[in-house]
């Protein structure tokens, strides 16, 4: 389940532009990103696996719209620094992965963030899927929003199907946007490839029904793969007001000094091929079985068998491959 990956794009643009942060003027903007309403106990432990030079940051993106104070997590990844295999992984966790959250039974694990917040979702993690985590970034819409505007918007393909589906979010990502240089609200009003604002970008990732769940991947990674090219294309130079203008929506753990160490890791390791992983693992109903289950709506259930698939390749660096397995 591929949900808004552009999130994790940025949390690396944040790691990638930190050296040189520290010769710049974002240094600040670095330290307002760590919080201390993170709880962070459950990160100090070793329980599960773990290996000494591969560190596993937890990537959240809420579902969170402006004045809420409850929600869900819409987004969960694990980011994988691996400088055992010299490797960057990230994996996609399904938020409706049917879980044991601790404390309240069996349910999505979307909803372990609204009982208990990043605690909770961090054991809950851990405890189903065996494995450590060492750091946690949470992200909002904003942060999205601000760096594609920063970046002077992205370039992608809009169908005329999609156009009319954008054009119902757009009234209201406009009003989360709070870039004072938006000027009026545009919606689009042509098919075809076309560079898109913030807001207008936010949209485009957020159409459900136009199509089907993989029709939403496909338009994410869209959009990933361009902002990628757009942040190539871009001086350096920019990459600390970039961070100025992601900063005020991006949470850590993370102190300064970590995030300048992780950024060097991923210089050092380099980002030309980030290998990726779904888990549950869909692709097969030998690990994984969707459908509609008790009264918890439609899960995903999944295998244990399929716990050791992840752990490979999480510390193995061994991708799946379904013929092999």
């Amino acid at each position: 389940m591929k949900r808004l990956k552009q999130l994790t794009i940025i949390l690396l643009l944040v790691l990638l532009a930190t050296p040189l942060a520290l010769f710049g003027l974002s240094v600040s903007y670095l330290s307002k990103i760590n919080s201390n309403n993170i709880d962070t106990e459950s990160l100090e432990k070793h329980s599960y696996a773990h290996k000494d030079g591969i560190k596993n940051i937890l990537i959240l993106g809420s579902d969170a719209r402006p004045g809420e104070n409850v929600s869900r997590t819409d987004s969960m990844m694990i980011l994988t620094i691996d400088n055992v295999n010299d490797s960057i992984k990230i994996t996609s966790l399904a938020r409706d992965a049917f879980v044991n959250i601790p404390g309240y039974g069996y349910s999505k694990l979307t909803h372990a963030y609204a009982y208990g917040k990043e605690k909770l979702l961090i054991d809950t993690i851990e405890s189903n899927f065996e494995i450590d985590l060492d750091d946690v970034v949470l992200i909002n819409f904003q942060s999205f929003i601000s760096i594609i505007d920063a970046i002077g918007g992205v370039t992608v393909d809009v169908t005329e199907g999609e156009m009319a589906e954008m054009n119902k979010f757009i009234p209201e990502t406009y009003k989360w946007s709070e870039n004072p240089d938006k000027g009026e609200m545009k919606l689009i009003t042509k098919a075809g490839s076309q560079k898109l604002n913030g807001y207008q970008a936010l949209s485009f990732a957020r159409i459900r029904k136009n199509d089907s769940a993989f029709g939403r991947d496909n338009r994410q990674r869209m959009i990933v793969s361009n902002l990628l090219k757009e942040i190539k294309n871009t001086s350096k130079l920019k990459y600390p007001f970039l961070i100025k203008a992601a900063a005020p929506y991006i949470s850590t753990n993370m102190s300064t000094t970590k995030m300048i160490k992780y950024g060097i890791d991923v210089l050092r390791i380099g980002t030309g091929s980030i290998k990726q992983m779904e888990f549950p693992i869909v692709s097969s109903e030998k690990y994984s079985t969707g459908g509609i289950y008790g009264g918890y709506g439609w899960v995903l259930r999944f295998e244990s068998e399929s716990i050791k698939i992840l752990k490979n390749f999480i510390f193995n660096d061994v991708q799946f491959n379904e013929s092999n397995n």
